[in-house]
């Protein structure tokens, strides 16, 4: 309460910027979510400022912010007073913020767009996002242009796949490897499932939906799927400690050569980050015997 009520009276003190004009689309944008900054990047605008700018390089990396954007802090518990000193005219939020946002709209217009949620279809809530935010900034044809974009470019994909596997691609199975007893299943409502459908391609267990679109649980369960290829995503610290074991040796699909690494790529950004992922996997898939899906 202390912490939001000294925020509160920092804003309220800042400077005050003058309104815009209601036909102005706003020009200084600061964006607390990396799947908003992945998307206004995407739609070839520049943020003055993304929330953990190295954390950004580091995890979604593409599209890559421009130079001089400045660091907001940290996604939960961003720092009011560098969002302030960047005189936004719009601020990108979502629900890591919410209980900001009272301080969040002293400072500038926020445009609050709802996270991941198990309740939701949450790719078809990202195009819509990527849509109304088009709209704000007077470009719906860009933002069309890029839905398209992202559908091209993840049916390309998937016809390299399917090309590389003679027709006959095998179901795929994306992955996040977080240690050497533990992963990250990929399935409904994630985008690693939204991009495999754009692609054409077969889950083989996406399971009920969850609110970002994975399974926490016990590498050993990998055993259990015998036929898919294994996509896994990088980073993976704790590779040598893993592949080196007999468990992962005993995998149905590393004795068969079904398995690959694809990325760095953001597995929770927005419709962008679905083409990334797309053609992340194909990449991946590709390096694999066709046979091995025999």
């Amino acid at each position: 309460m202390f912490r939001l009520a000294a925020c509160l009276l920092l804003c309220l003190t800042a400077p005050a910027r003058p309104a815009l004009a209601q036909d102005t689309p706003p020009e200084r944008i600061v964006a607390l979510s990396w799947a908003q900054a992945e998307t206004l990047v995407a739609l070839g605008v520049a943020p003055v400022g993304v929330a953990d700018v190295a954390g950004y390089a580091r995890w979604v990396g593409t599209p890559a912010l421009p130079e001089g954007v400045a660091d907001m802090g940290l996604r939960p518990e961003p720092n009011l007073e560098a969002i302030a000193a960047a005189a936004p005219d719009l601020i990108l939020a979502s629900d890591q913020q919410q209980d900001l946002l009272p301080a969040l709209r002293e400072i500038a217009e926020v445009a609050f767009v709802e996270g991941f949620d198990a309740g939701q279809d949450n790719a078809a809530v990202a195009r819509a996002a990527l849509r109304d935010l088009g709209q704000r900034l007077g470009r719906e044809a860009e933002a069309e242009a890029l839905l398209t974009e992202v559908e091209t470019r993840a049916r390309a994909a998937g016809d390299r796949v399917r090309a590389h596997f003679n027709g006959a691609p095998p179901a795929v199975l994306p992955i996040r490897l977080l240690t050497a007893t533990t992963v990250r299943k990929h399935g409904e409502n994630g985008m690693a499932l939204a991009a495999l459908r754009a692609m054409g391609l077969e889950h083989p267990a996406p399971g009920e939906p969850t609110e970002w679109g994975f399974t926490q649980r016990p590498v050993e369960e990998l055993a259990g799927f015998e036929r898919a290829a294994v996509v896994n995503f990088v980073p993976f610290p704790e590779r040598a400690a893993l592949y080196g074991s007999e468990l992962w040796g005993f995998m149905p699909f590393v004795r068969a050569g079904r398995f690959a690494e694809a990325g760095p790529v953001w597995t929770f950004g927005g419709p962008y980050s679905i083409a990334e992922l797309a053609e992340a996997m194909a990449g991946a898939l590709v390096t694999l015997d066709p046979e091995a899906a025999e």
